[in-house]
């Protein structure tokens, strides 16, 4: 596209994000991409800059400057039949709407200049175009579990509707360094990024910082081992990122295994594992009807955590938030 358009929000895009608007409509632009445009100022809404976690309105008008032209499908390199055989492997649920996949640590869920193996590059096992399954969050490289993805333009749509409106229940499990007092609370703490491309890290920030975003995580402790490590069920109720992670740290109890947020402490206890954070379950509205809940089983990688650390998948609640929120009541 080498014109400059004016586009409008419609009804049922109603708060969802301006990068991922943009991904249902060019799904070959990726993250690197988008946010340059953003960040040079060539989006605008309303008139004005936006960022990429800028919530949209309907009837918001958005200024989409020149586009690079989508790479053509016969130029295109097509997956092999393993990498096709692979992608299925992954599916946790599949209906018509939705794609439910459960996404390994160590892949990345969209490409960049050194990521030629991705989460978005292997959808095309299920075809192109408006046979392409759409991304409607993400999850970090080494973080595991439950990625959900809208398989029509309407059903990405609603699913990103969800998550914008917080409608959408996610449930992390994560082994941390200590024990972190109130057993169970809310994190409020504003986060903003600080460097850049692989440097770039999430840092709390004065709310008044206008690089700041406010963040919250919901948290309750599932079991302990000893004053050395817990495994805690984390919430997320807004889409920073590397939120949880962030968050942890910032209230000195670190994500075992994460080399970015970790301290001398962590380092320690987390000899021989990868990152310890996994999206154990998602319950959300299904875009046609009723409830969708999906689980992902522990990765190999947080299963050497339990079995370091002696825990057991057993010592967890069902929905180890229903305390919390039976007590609010």
């Amino acid at each position: 596209m080498k014109e400059v358009r004016t586009l409008y929000v419609d009804g049922g895009e109603d708060g969802v994000r301006l990068d991922r608007w943009f991904k249902r409509r060019w799904p070959h632009l990726n993250h690197i991409q988008l946010n340059k445009l953003f960040r040079s100022g060539q989006v605008r809404v309303d008139g004005s800059r936006a960022k990429a976690d800028t919530k949209l309105a309907a009837g918001s008008q958005i200024r989409v400057p020149p586009l690079p032209d989508a790479p053509d499908p016969s130029e295109k390199g097509k997956l092999s039949a393993r990498d096709i055989a692979y992608a299925r492997s992954l599916v946790l649920y599949e209906d018509e709407d939705v794609l439910a996949l459960n996404k390994p640590a160590g892949l990345a869920v969209q490409g960049g200049t050194k990521t030629t193996h991705h989460i978005d590059k292997l959808l095309s096992a299920w075809g192109e175009g408006v046979d392409r399954p759409r991304l409607v969050h993400r999850l970090d490289r080494d973080t595991s579990g439950v990625l959900l993805l809208g398989k029509t333009p309407s059903a990405a749509a609603r699913l990103s509707g969800a998550f914008a409106k917080r409608k959408a229940q996610k449930t992390y499990w994560a082994i941390v360094a200590g024990n972190p007092h109130p057993l169970e609370g809310v994190i409020e703490l504003h986060l903003a990024k600080r460097g850049l491309n692989d440097r770039e890290i999430v840092v709390p920030a004065d709310p008044k910082d206008k690089d700041a975003s406010p963040a919250e995580t919901e948290f309750v402790t599932i079991s302990r081992a000893g004053p050395r490590v817990t495994w805690m069920a984390l919430r997320p109720h807004t889409g920073r990122t590397h939120q949880l992670r962030a968050h942890m740290k910032a209230i000195g109890h670190p994500i075992l295994g994460d080399p970015k947020y970790g301290d001398e402490k962590s380092a320690q206890l987390s000899e021989g594992l990868k990152l310890q954070l996994h999206a154990r379950s998602i319950l959300l509205p299904h875009p046609s009807a009723g409830m969708l809940h999906v689980e992902a089983p522990l990765s190999a990688e947080m299963k050497a955590g339990f079995a370091k650390f002696g825990f057991t998948e057993d010592e967890a609640d069902q929905d180890p938030f229903a305390r919390r929120q039976t007590k609010r009541r």
